[in-house]
């Protein structure tokens, strides 16, 4: 066993409000969000990275496909956002998405990762609640809500 302690990326507090968050959000919807957090992302663009994870989380296999992805390599400061084909058209194309990430960017930035986190999770589940309210006949909840966190 190694003589040292893995660095936690965020504090569990901050966990415990993005968890929150995606909660609250996906209380309106049909659609699910998913954060992906690690240290690095070597070899790739983030958005590859991002697109990449997106589908090793089974996250394409939604029933709407209107899951997201946010993901963040914490040390490197770069972060993406993935959506699948049909949120990615019905909330607006690339210009929604810039929107959503400039929340995102502007609270990291600032060194504010659970305020940028927290108002990037509320407008992904604004636009999820307009194109894809709540059905009581699709399945509650598809994925997990805890952040999934890599090497």
């Amino acid at each position: 066993m190694p003589f040292w302690k893995k660095k936690t990326l965020v504090s569990q507090t901050v966990q415990d409000a993005v968890v929150s968050a995606i909660r609250e959000a996906e209380a309106l919807t049909t659609g699910e969000i998913r954060v992906f957090m690690e240290p690095h992302c070597q070899y790739m663009d983030a958005l590859d990275r991002c697109r990449e994870l997106f589908a090793q989380l089974g996250m394409d296999q939604t029933e709407e496909r209107n899951a997201i992805l946010i993901y963040l390599a914490i040390s490197d400061k770069q972060f993406a956002l993935f959506g699948d084909i049909e949120i990615y058209h019905r909330a607006g194309g690339p210009e929604f998405w810039k929107r959503a990430a400039q929340v995102l960017r502007a609270g990291l930035k600032t060194g504010a990762v659970e305020e940028g986190m927290l108002g990037c999770i509320t407008e992904l589940g604004k636009a999820l609640a307009q194109h894809f309210p709540f059905n009581p006949n699709i399945e509650r909840n598809e994925l997990p809500d805890e952040i999934v966190f890599g090497k």
